[in-house]
C-alpha cells in the first residue's frame, strides 16, 4: 500500500500545561488542515486526549505539532498509542 494512502489511527494523551490554553481548538484546526478525522477532549486529570485518523504522513505531522501545541501551552509528555484505523469518524470534533 502506498504510504501516502495508508490510513492509520493514533490515540494520544498530552500532559503539561495543556488545558485553558486553547489546545483543543488549535488541535482541531491543525487536524482539519491535515485532513484528519477523530476527536480531542480534556481529561479530568489535566491531560488532553485525542484520537487522530488519516494518512500516515498527515498523522505524523499533527503528532509533531502536538508535541509543542499552541504558543501558551507547555507540553511535558506525549503518550502515543497506535490503534487499528476504523474509518468511523466523518470529521474532527472537540468532545466535552
Amino acid at each position: 500500500m502506498n504510504i501516502e494512502k495508508e490510513r492509520i489511527r493514533i490515540h494520544l494523551f498530552i500532559s503539561g500545561r495543556v488545558q485553558g490554553v486553547f489546545y483543543r481548538a488549535n488541535t482541531k484546526d491543525v487536524a482539519l488542515e491535515h485532513h484528519l478525522t477523530g476527536w480531542v477532549r480534556n481529561c479530568h486529570d489535566g491531560r488532553v486526549e485525542a484520537v487522530l485518523e488519516g494518512g500516515r504522513n498527515n498523522v505524523e505531522r499533527v503528532i509533531k505539532w502536538c508535541k509543542e501545541g499552541p504558543p501558551s501551552a507547555n507540553v511535558t509528555d506525549l503518550e502515543i498509542i497506535p490503534e487499528e484505523a476504523t474509518g468511523e469518524f466523518s470529521s474532527f470534533s472537540i468532545r466535552y
